[in-house]
């Protein structure tokens, strides 16, 4: 029987994972990438994450040396876990196990690890491949899960703290600047609306209410029964609070104390970047995770660029006895009596374990790596039910420094002329410039821009590889042209290297 084992009911960019284990069914839960209901008012964010923000499934649970024992069938355990992908939960999920005493294989079929948080590199130029906002690099309480990860295996890395988490460029010439400290971020939005000051402390109020209860929590896991009743009984209240807010979603609670119709679509913005759908699709603790430890843990950037963090998770799970096996493209997952026990890889190699971790997205987990009809029976409601998100084009550039402007901020989000645009495919814009944190990452007198905007696959599918390129390049044009018309002055003749490309819709999320 397949199991779910390693999830998350909460939003966390890159700490997530899915795994098939072997000791006792579980019904299926939704997974943390981007999901839409028909009808409903759910949504679920990436990842992507997307990065790292989320309590995590507890693989980490693991107490004491992890016994191996022979297999039935005579043949030895090669190893206690395998995780199919070195993407950030799939290192986490290893690098966890390892410190427990179990032996572990990982499975990227890049050269580096990282996935959606890896790198790469040109002429100079050092680009992230998902996300510059960085979430979980903090310094106090339960939620600054990266840091929690990287010092599991005796690791730290040297961050630089973003005053921002972004710049809102939104229609009728708002503009909201979201401050590091949070009375700062206050005091402006409440001078853009003073009318709804009331409305505006009750909402983000509520927020903060979510947010302290989670963050007083030990997040292990969120579906363990045990592990659950263990901490309501220490935190009864802070369990119930959240609770009682599960069901709900922002949307609805914005509108119980905001009328102000261009304040409320400013909170759809503020939901659309955790979760690209709008309030009334977006789960109210989800909201409150990132709106608040945005302030209270902060964004910080890592000093060389977010694939230091896959680098080094990579090298802790080595120096603590396990094993990453690159250029390794997992092809199926080996199942013996509806259980999974191994991993067959495209050379014809296969690997055996007695837990399968997938760090692969859930479509490719099942319906790729599982054959259909190995789906367990609550897989195949969950695909029937949801659906997946938009998908992003992003953009990678090298650009000279000159056409950006002294003190501009590193991150933006640009909707420029109607609201109804926000969830339309390339109707807003994502945008990182993290050379303004970090400028390691590009040759002297150069910045790095990073552009983001949903699209839709359908759109691509079907094209010629020339039809492809062409049209990659006329939608990479007019996102170019937008930002220089609202932004970026002279930025078309400023670009020395440029690269696109499609991606996946729970790979990326700002």
């Amino acid at each position: 029987m397949l199991r779910l084992g390693f999830r998350s009911l909460l939003p966390s960019p890159p700490l997530h994972a899915d795994a098939l284990r072997r000791r006792r069914r579980e019904p299926g839960l939704p997974s943390r990438e981007p999901r839409r209901r028909p009808g409903g008012r759910r949504g679920r964010r990436s990842g992507p994450g997307t990065v790292g923000k989320a309590p995590m499934r507890a693989v980490l649970s693991v107490e004491g040396p992890v016994e191996r024992v022979a297999r039935g069938d005579g043949r030895e355990e090669e190893y206690d876990a395998i995780v199919i992908g070195s993407g950030i939960g799939g290192l986490v999920a290893a690098t966890q196990l390892a410190v427990k005493g179990a032996r572990v294989l990982v499975l990227e079929k890049y050269l580096i690890p990282g996935g959606s948080s890896g790198y790469y590199e040109r002429d100079g130029f050092t680009f992230d491949v998902g996300s510059s906002v960085m979430f979980g690099f903090g310094d106090k309480g339960n939620l600054n899960l990266i840091t929690q990860a990287l010092a599991a295996v005796g690791c730290t890395m040297q961050v630089i703290p973003d005053p921002t988490t972004v710049h809102f460029h939104l229609p009728g010439g708002l503009s909201v600047l979201v401050h590091r400290n949070y009375n700062e971020f206050i005091r402006q939005l409440i001078s853009k609306f003073p009318h709804e000051k009331e409305g505006i402390l009750k909402f983000y109020s509520e927020c903060w209410r979510i947010f302290n209860a989670l963050n007083s929590l030990e997040l292990k896991s969120l579906e363990e029964p045990i592990y659950l009743f263990g901490q309501f009984f220490k935190k009864p209240s802070e369990c119930l609070t959240l609770a009682y807010y599960l069901p709900q979603n922002a949307g609805d609670i914005a509108r119980k104390f905001i009328k102000d119709p261009q304040l409320l679509s400013f909170i759809d913005a503020e939901c659309f970047i955790v979760s690209t759908v709008n309030a009334l699709h977006t789960p109210m603790i989800n909201a409150s995770m990132v709106l608040c430890d945005r302030h209270f843990g902060g964004i910080n950037y890592p000093v060389g660029g977010v694939g230091g963090i896959a680098k080094a998770l990579a090298n802790g799970l080595v120096e603590k006895g396990s094993k990453i096996l690159y250029k390794a493209y997992a092809t199926r997952i080996i199942l013996e009596h509806g259980r999974a026990v191994g991993v067959r890889l495209s050379d014809g190699r296969e690997f055996f374990a007695k837990t399968v971790i997938s760090n692969a997205t859930r479509w490719d987990t099942f319906g790729k790596l599982v054959k259909v009809d190995d789906l367990p029976e609550e897989e195949k409601n969950f695909q029937r039910i949801y659906v997946k998100a938009p998908s992003f084009l992003s953009i990678h550039m090298g650009v000279k420094d000159t056409v950006v402007p002294p003190n501009t901020d590193c991150h933006h989000f640009i909707l420029e002329d109607d609201w109804a645009n926000l969830e339309k495919p390339y109707g807003s814009i994502f945008l990182s410039i993290p050379t303004v944190l970090d400028s390691s990452l590009a040759p002297e007198g150069h910045h790095v821009f990073h552009i983001f905007t949903t699209s839709c696959m359908e759109d691509w599918k079907g094209l010629s590889h020339r039809d492809y390129e062409e049209k990659k390049e006329l939608v990479a044009n007019k996102i170019i042209s937008r930002l220089e018309n609202k932004l970026f002055r002279g930025l078309k003749s400023s670009i020395v290297l440029k690269e696109d490309q499609q991606k996946l819709a729970n790979h990326i999320c700002f």
